[in-house]
Order: C-alpha cells, then structure tokens, then sequence
C-alpha cells in the first residue's frame, strides 16, 4: 500500500525556509507568559487590587493585636495556592533540568520513513529536552551515580513527538512488567528512607544479582558515564526500538542516537562525590550557565535501521532492551543536529510540567514489538494522570503547535472552550470527521501476528551476557579501573554478606580479573576461574573515549585563574582574554573577593580586579582546569594559603590540566611536589602530566592566535590542548595521583 507524505502548502515551505519553525512554540507560550514590572498592582486571582499583602485582617488596637477574621478572603486565597504549590514529583526522573531549542535535518530519510520532521530538510522544528537523574527525589543532587534522563520533545506540524529516552543505551528491564520492582529496588530502602539518589545498597544489588537481564546495564552503571560532566557532554538514546515507514509502506526497525557536539566527558567519582555537597546543582548551573553565555549545546542526531525482512539475522534480539546494536553491524547514520539555545522562563510550569510519552509518535514513526516499549507506552500515559490531571496536554508546555480537534471533554483543568452543540462523532453535522491516509492520518502498514498467548518472550531474549563482556572488552584502561572502583564502593556500603558475595562471584561471569579484584576490597570469596568464557569480541564507540569532538575545544569549559595580591597583570590579562576568546569561561578566584591588585598598582579602588569567587567559597571541583599566573607577591601569599595549596592538589588529583606561569612554577611545585612531574626551571615551557609550566616568561610568550592542537609550541596551545582532553589519565595510570592528598 502506498502512503503519501502529507505536503505542506508552498507558502509554509517559504516561511519554513526564511524563519523555521523554532518559533512557534515560543511564540505560543508566549501567549500564556506574563512578565513582572513596577506598574503592575497586586491583585487576587479574580483580579480584585489589594492594598496589603502583608497584614492579614485582624480586629486590633494599638496597644493589643487581635484575633484574625476569616472573612479575609484574600489572606485565605494567599495561603491556600500556596499550600497547594506542590504536586506529586514523578516517581522516576524527579530532578531534571530543561531547555528550549531546535531540530535542523540536514539529510532526509525518505527511503527509510515519510514522517516530515524526518524528511523535509527545509523545517526547524521547535524542541524542548528535559535531563534528568533517575533514582533520586527533586531534592537530590546532581552529581550522583545514576543513569541521566534524556527526553526530548518536537513540536512538528504533525504533532508532539516524543523521544523519551537515557544517555545510556540499554536498561535494566525487558518487559515492563518489572517496572516496579527494578524501581522499588534501586530507590531507598523502604525501613529507613536510605540511601537516596544512590544504587549503593542492599536490595538494589539483591535484584539485579537475582534479575540476569540487568547485568549488561549495571556494568554501564557502574562505568564513567554514570557521573557525566555535564548534560551537555553525554550521548542521548532512544533505549528501545522503534520503527520507521516509508512512503511505500516498507517497515524498518529503528533506534535513534544524540552523540555531542563536544563529545562524552565524566567526573571521576571523588569528584562527583564532592559536587554534591558542594554544588548539588551543578549540572543545572552548567546547562544553565553555557546557554545565558551563547555556548549553545548540540548533539547529533542519527539513526541505526534495519529493514523488516532482516529482523531475526543477529544473534541477539533486535527487540530487546537489554541490548544495543553494534554499530560494526548497524552503522549510525547522522542525518540532523539538535541544538538548545534559550533557557526556560519559568521552572514549574516549563521544566516540571512538561509530560513525555513514548506513545506520542507522528505519522511514518510507529511502535515495534519491543515489550518494555509497549508497556512504557501505558506507563507514560498513566502516570500523567496522577502528576497532572486529565487535561496534562492541554498545559502549554505540552500543547501540540499543530491544531488539536477533538471531541474529549470536560475533566479537572479542562482549558479548552468548544463552541457548538456536539460533542460526539458521528454527528448530524458532520463535524470533525475522522482524517484520511491522505490528509495525513496515523496509519500502521498491516503487519501479521502470529503466536501463543503465554507469559513469555522469544528464545533470544534469555541470553543476558555476551553484550556485558562486549561493553567491558571495548573499554580503554583507565575506565575498566573506574569500573572496578565503583563495584567496590557501590558493594562496600551492602553490609548483608550475601549481597556482596553473590555479586562477588557473579562479576567473574563478566571478566575474572574484575570480579577477583572487587572480591578482595569488598570482602567476597575470590573467585578462582571464570564462571562463564570470555569471548573477546569488542565494539565501536561504547568506550566514551572513542566518542569525541571531530576537533578539539575549550569552549564553554570553566577555568578558574587563582591571584593574590601582586599577581603578573600582564600573564592575567593575555590568559584571561584569549579563553574568553576560545569561547571558554574564566573565572577570577582570590584570597576575597573584594578588588585584588596587580603586582606594582596602588591599592585604590579601581586599580584592582575583582574576583568572581574567593578560594573558601568554591572549590577545584567545580571547574575543568586551573591556572596561575606568576607575581613575587602574588605567590609568596598563595605558598602560605594551605586552601590554595588545596585547590592544585585536588585538580591534579582529579586529573586536571593545570597552567602555571612565572614565579607560579613554585607554587605547583610546593604543592605537587612529585618527582615523575616535570616543571620549568627556564625559558622553555614544559609539558608534563597535563602540568603545562613556564618559568621565565616574556611577554611574547601569551601571544597569537591559539590553534588547539597536541603538537602545539606556544604556552597557550599546550595548555588549551590538555583543557580540551578533559582529564590527563596517564596520571592515574602512573599512579600519580593517588600519591597526592586532596
């Protein structure tokens, strides 16, 4: 059967082409926003001005303050939205943080699907994403070791289509069915309300110890990117499989991939774990902070397909959730970008009202088989109810820009006002009548089923380890020790011996070194062979360190550059303005931040520099690299300081590239003080560890253009190449930084 794809008009192809459609959305929002001014005069939600919103109506004297009067309707009001602020948080994915953008395609998939967002290359569609960590309450922090959220919502002409997914490509579950318990099991445990936003504790290891299928999703938990830098610095995928129609009616098997634009970055796990007592928002800040600074993210957008007729060709099952598709088998093919450029007006009723659903799909996107996905498609809906009434779709954050014609009525929150005398189909008047294929109805190809009723899945999805052993096989030295690491510390806090026994010996159905390893820190009985062969086969790009920026960059990295009073204006200047420059953000931090003066200025007012931070009210943490300029004074202040002598202890620790200049070189020096690190001690800059250091500098060694690039000469192109690396892991792997106390 053939489908037509449903064309716009020729006039909205022209509008399409000059502004896009980014607009709309915002453009309809804007319909429901209301900006605060001086002018404006409080009034009650009936509109009635107040003289007070202070003093609630009382009888009273001057000399005695009585009783308050109910009949002070607007007192009541006041209080009564306020305790009804609150609604219910989502059980899964509470914290998040959100932001509007757009979706360019840059190649159409016509052979493979007729859905316009998905062909037409003259559209912008307006998007709106939504990040967020799984296991914890709205209260938890940002940096804990979970899976992220990543859901992106198009506004197409078509309608709302929502891609609902994670920045981890597989899950714990195969069937829906098991919602709850993986849920139940991962979130706090229900004696005591602990740990919260953490899978380091009994039951969660209980269930995926007792559950096979979770076993290649714990190893991606228990691997870098877990603990992602940023939103802006971790992949997006659709998890399950989807499938895709064509203008010819042709089925292909799906799975859609957001790679970033600056590639995949972690913390490392002290780090992480600092973050969320020190800055529990670090990651809204970040997302925040990069688009109020023009540093817009982007990602990627691209597609893996299979046709129909190849279904049943791979050893595993194309349907399982469980599972990804290698790309060695099934290339990704990029065919647009999604970029965020504008922060939310407001939290509530953007970031924590937005509703997603797998089920919200146009015309030539289509469910598959897949079991955890149909059930999702229930879940999603359901839980909308509960959050947010009936009428969810109807809050603007989720209204459709296209026109929604419906005969649905009535219900809490009802917004829509309908005019006529009819609200049902079929009708005398023939009044909205159900749309044609040709005017662009949904519509599934018939497809054939054929089966037992049985609870039950097909053979292939009874297999739970060769992907496990794969995604470890495929990653590079340092994470496999990060693995290792975070098996140890998630074990160590299940104080039940059977838990960490059990998973103790279950590790070595993965790698025997790996389990013989974290059996010996947590406790469990060393294995002394392998439960299960490993079979040695690798994939692409499950290594994050194979997922990287096409060229390397700085921009929108977070640079803190550490003064005392005396410090080298002239290194400070050059420094400060060629990041800025490279799109980077620095980031002044002084002893206070009151004005810091340049070596040889008077200290007046104005003569100085103020510091965005001082160096007890933030941390190394917080920022990707550290520099320090030289100054006599400067130094000598800062060699006495134990908290700066902390900050570049810290950073080294945390596999930081560190830049220091002039009289600087001492001071990392003093605080790394490790003799496989070499410094400058002359006019040469030295390079070593991510340590870029020059010792007698002249004023043309901060000058010219910085071109990123490993093989790089100048002071400033070999620190802005360690910066773009994101962490110098040789230095773990030498065993440096273990040797330092931070």
């Amino acid at each position: 059967m053939s489908i037509p794809n449903p064309l716009m008009s020729a006039v909205d192809k022209v509008k399409n082409m000059v502004s896009g459609e980014k607009g709309g959305k915002i453009a309809q929002l804007d319909g429901f926003s209301r900006t605060v001014s001086k002018d404006d005069r409080i009034t009650t939600d009936s509109g009635v001005k107040q003289t007070t919103a202070d003093e609630w109506l009382r009888v009273n004297r001057d000399d005695k303050t009585g009783p308050m009067l109910l009949e002070d309707s607007y007192a009541r009001e006041k209080i009564h939205r306020f305790d009804h602020e609150r609604i219910p948080e989502r059980v899964v994915h509470a914290r998040g943080a959100g932001a509007f953008g757009n979706f360019r395609l840059f190649e159409s998939a016509e052979d493979v699907t007729f859905a316009p967002v998905l062909t037409d290359t003259s559209r912008e569609t307006p998007v709106f994403v939504r990040f967020s960590t799984v296991q914890g309450s709205r209260g938890s922090a940002d940096t804990v070791r979970d899976v992220r959220g990543f859901a992106v919502k198009f506004y197409t002409q078509e309608g709302n289509w929502d891609i609902v997914g994670n920045n981890i490509p597989v899950f714990f579950i195969q069937d829906a069915i098991k919602f709850p318990d993986v849920i139940h099991a991962v979130k706090p445990e229900p004696h005591n309300e602990v740990p919260q936003g953490q899978s380091a504790h009994n039951n969660f290891w209980d269930f995926v110890y007792m559950h096979e299928e979770a076993t290649h999703m714990y190893m991606w938990a228990m691997s870098d990117r877990a603990i992602p830098r940023s939103y802006r610095m971790m992949q997006g995928f659709g998890v399950n499989t989807f499938t895709l129609i064509n203008k010819a009616g042709e089925r292909h098997f799906v799975k859609f991939h957001f790679t970033p634009e600056l590639g995949v970055h972690s913390l490392v796990w002290d780090e992480a774990l600092k973050i969320a007592g020190q800055d529990p928002d670090f990651h809204r800040k970040d997302l925040w902070e990069a688009i109020e600074n023009g540093a817009f993210p982007k990602w990627k957008f691209g597609i893996q397909t299979i046709p129909e007729s190849k279904e049943h060709d791979f050893e595993f099952d194309i349907l399982d959730a469980t599972k990804v598709w290698p790309e060695d088998l099934v290339p990704v093919r990029y065919i647009g970008e999604l970029e965020l450029n504008r922060n939310v007006d407001e939290y509530f009723p953007q970031t924590e009202q937005v509703a997603f659903c797998t089920a919200h799909m146009v015309p030539g996107i289509a469910h598959s088989d897949d079991p955890l996905l149909q059930g999702r498609s229930f879940s999603y809906f359901d839980t909308q109810l509960s959050r947010l009434g009936i009428n969810w779709q109807e809050l603007p954050i989720n209204r459709p820009v296209c026109p929604v014609m419906n005969f649905n009525r009535d219900g809490q929150g009802r917004q829509t006002i309908t005019k006529g005398t009819v609200n049902y189909w079929p009708n005398r008047f023939e009044v909205r009548p159900p749309a044609t294929v040709q005017e662009g109805a949904y519509h599934d190809p018939p497809q054939a089923v054929e089966g037992i009723k049985a609870r039950t899945k097909s053979a292939k999805f009874r297999e739970h380890y060769n992907q496990a052993q794969m995604f470890y096989n495929s990653l590079s030295p340092p994470e496999k020790t990060h693995v290792a690491s975070a098996f140890a510390f998630e074990l160590d806090h299940c104080d039940d011996p059977i838990v960490y026994e059990r998973m103790s010996q279950r590790l070595a159905d993965i790698d025997l070194e790996l389990a013989q390893t974290v059996a010996e820190m947590v406790g469990g009985t060393k294995p002394t062979k392998a439960t299960r062969a490993n079979h040695g086969k690798k994939a692409k790009h499950l290594s994050q360190t194979e997922v990287q920026p096409d060229d390397p960059t700085i921009a929108s990295r977070r640079v803190a550059i550490i003064i005392a009073d005396g410090f080298d204006k002239v290194a400070y200047d050059a420094v400060k303005t060629a990041l800025k420059a490279s799109g980077a953000l620095p980031f002044t931090i002084g002893p206070r931040r009151s004005e810091v003066f340049p070596a040889g200025a008077e200290k007046i007012s104005g003569n100085g520099v103020q510091p965005e931070h001082h160096l007890e009210g933030m941390r190394s943490t917080l920022f990707d690299a550290i520099f320090v300029p030289g100054g006599a004074a400067s130094i000598d202040t800062l060699q006495k300081s134990g908290r700066a002598i902390h900050w570049l202890r810290e950073a080294f620790g945390h596999l930081k590239a560190i830049g220091a200049t002039g009289e600087a070189v001492q001071l990392v020096a003093k605080a790394l003080a490790l003799p496989g690190v070499e410094l400058s001690d002359n006019d040469k800059i030295v390079e070593s560890y991510g340590v870029v250091t020059i010792a007698n500098i002249s004023p043309d060694s901060l000058k010219g253009a910085v071109t990123i690039a490993k093989e790089g000469t100048g002071f400033l192109q070999q620190f802005w190449y360690q910066i773009s690396q994101h962490k110098n892991f040789a230095r773990e792997l030498d065993g440096l930084s273990s040797q330092v106390a931070y």
